[in-house]
């Protein structure tokens, strides 16, 4: 998972659920784990639950699959 530094204003803060996000924190946008780009709510379609990250598209939430699969990977070699 990306580590960053504080939320940025207007920045949500989102539980990521399977079938839906729960706002814990109100906002008007989510920042993508892999892109750090500006995600808003009304756009947002894809996240995962066992990571609680937001990306901005298929293609970042795939790198993100990827990377997992990497680190995973090499924990078990």
């Amino acid at each position: 998972m990306l580590t960053r530094s504080p939320r940025l204003p207007g920045e949500a803060k989102l539980q990521y659920l399977d079938a839906d996000v729960v706002k814990l924190e109100d906002g008007d946008f989510v920042m993508c784990a892999i892109t750090g780009t500006k995600i808003p709510l009304e756009e947002l379609r894809y996240w995962s639950v066992d990571r609680q990250e937001a990306y901005k598209d298929a293609d970042a939430a795939l790198e993100s699959w990827k990377k997992q699969q990497e680190d995973q990977a090499s924990d078990d070699g």
